[in-house]
């Protein structure tokens, strides 16, 4: 898997888009990687006169427009140089197709403050942007600090969840990173499962020197993750996407779509 050489920040101008870009600058620092930051001005679709849609279309564009010159601000005091795209159209079919173009290996996306369905349903630029790439995803809520130090993993023995094991393992590895592995049951009955799953996520981290600890819980998988998450203090959690689901590809599995909507650090979210 290796480190991300190749890391695209989503910005629109929005305070948690800009925080996002600036902890993704850390990771960038770490791993030596090339950024690109994408803004994605959605296309005016409303039923105005033509002299005024000039206006409208000018209003539009220029938030997104200053994220980018905020973002070349940003990585010059950062010492960093970064590459800025701007496109017009539908904003998640613009980050995923610049991701595709510049072959990369991250996308980072910040999380505004959401109410409380939009949690239960995040209908957002941000799901869909999950649901159609082929990219890992890095979500950074508005006031996370993006931390390796400590790092969960979320596992049910899945394919995707296996990939995002290793996936953590592997980010530990480069970072000197604690790992927590955890697995919750919904049943008593599942619970020999449960402890079958961190038990195997366990030896390979061990075998590569790093150390494990290891959470059996039974309860609704997303709020334990998300709870576990806090209590444990951790900087990111790990999970795996159930990926492209139908025709449309819009939807992600249900517990990651929740524990990316709750949760109070970095969710790394991967993608088969």
């Amino acid at each position: 898997m290796g480190r991300y050489k190749k890391i695209l920040v989503a910005v629109d101008g929005s305070e948690s888009s800009m925080h996002a870009l600036r902890e993704s600058f850390k990771l960038a620092k770490n791993e030596q990687s090339w950024i690109t930051v994408v803004s994605v001005a959605p296309p005016y679709e409303g039923d105005l006169a033509m002299t005024v849609i000039g206006n409208v279309q000018k209003a539009i564009k220029e938030p997104f427009e200053k994220a980018l010159t905020e973002a070349e601000k940003i990585a010059k005091a950062e010492g960093l140089l970064i590459k800025t795209v701007y496109m017009e159209g539908e904003p998640y079919e613009g980050i995923v197709d610049i991701a595709a173009a510049e072959h990369g290996d991250l996308i980072v996306m910040g999380r505004k403050g959401l109410s409380r369905f939009e949690r239960i349903l995040m209908g957002s630029v941000t799901a869909r942007v999950i649901g159609h790439t082929l990219c890992k995803i890095l979500i950074v809520p508005k006031e996370a600090k993006l931390s390796f130090e400590k790092i969960l993993i979320a596992t049910d023995g899945s394919m995707h969840s296996e990939f995002a094991s290793h996936e953590a393992i592997d980010i530990a590895k480069r970072s000197g990173s604690a790992l927590i592995v955890l697995s919750v049951a919904k049943k008593d009955e599942n619970l020999p499962t449960a402890k079958g799953c961190v038990d195997i996520v366990k030896r390979v981290a061990e075998k590569e020197g790093i150390k494990v600890e290891t959470l059996i819980r039974k309860g609704v998988p997303h709020e334990i993750i998300v709870n576990t998450g806090a209590h444990e203090d951790v900087g990111l959690i790990v999970i795996g996407s159930h990926g492209r689901t139908g025709i449309t590809k819009l939807f992600m599995g249900s517990v990651t779509e929740r524990v990316i909507g709750h949760a109070k650090c970095a969710v790394l979210v991967w993608k088969l």
